[in-house]
């Protein structure tokens, strides 16, 4: 008994991580709306922060260069944040995005990104819906998940991890008739997604704030 009840408390605990970690193209048939758009870079606060050789491994193989500057500033700021918990909240995140917007769960979205990303998934869901389509897509696999970029400024954090995935899409009529894809093939998938915190706020979650492929 004591094992069955230590494991529902580590599946409860990865359960909450999902949601507060967080961090589109779908395939043949309609990709997920990209809200990246042309901006300023946000400044990072170059800060030296204390490293174990753990983290400096996980930094070489999963952060891109011109990341590392960002994620000590937000380290410097709110250190109880680490790299390998975001980045498996990301994949989790990432899963549980796509599932949703293929679903039209519009309620799922809303836990999961910023207002204007929901707003950009709602008409989506709604110019499919209106088109009598559906889809039946699969995440495959998550190939490589890696940190693109990241910065600070004042307390608004933002994270961008490229993902590079495998989906097999299909995209049914009313009747459930393809239109187009298969399930059988998988297609390569390259998208780049930003995360955004406030932090040092009470509210844990890092949200999705802008998608673009790579």
């Amino acid at each position: 008994m004591f094992y069955v009840v230590l494991l529902a408390m580590v599946a409860g605990f990865l359960a909450m991580r999902l949601y507060s970690v967080l961090g589109k193209r779908t395939g043949h048939e309609q990709p997920l709306p990209r809200t990246a758009e042309d901006r300023p870079a946000i400044a990072a606060v170059p800060r030296t922060v204390d490293a174990t050789p753990e983290p400096r491994e996980v930094v070489s193989r999963n952060i891109e260069p011109r990341a590392e500057v960002g994620l000590r500033a937000i380290v410097a700021a709110e250190s109880g944040f680490d790299v390998n918990q975001f980045l498996e909240g990301a994949q989790g995140a990432y899963r549980m995005v796509l599932e949703a917007f293929w679903k039209g769960d519009e309620d799922e979205l809303g836990y999961l990104a910023e207002d204007d990303v929901r707003a950009a998934f709602a008409e989506a869901i709604a110019a499919r819906v209106a088109a009598g389509e559906m889809l039946d897509n699969r995440l495959v696999s998550i190939e490589r998940a890696v940190i693109a970029d990241a910065s600070v400024s004042g307390r608004d954090a933002r994270i961008t991890v490229r993902f590079d995935a495998d989906i097999a899409a299909v995209t049914r009529d009313g009747e459930g008739t393809v239109l187009a894809g298969s399930l059988t093939d998988a297609v390569e998938t390259h998208d780049v997604w930003t995360f955004a915190r406030t932090l040092k706020s009470s509210d844990p979650n890092w949200k999705l704030a802008d998608t673009d492929e790579a």
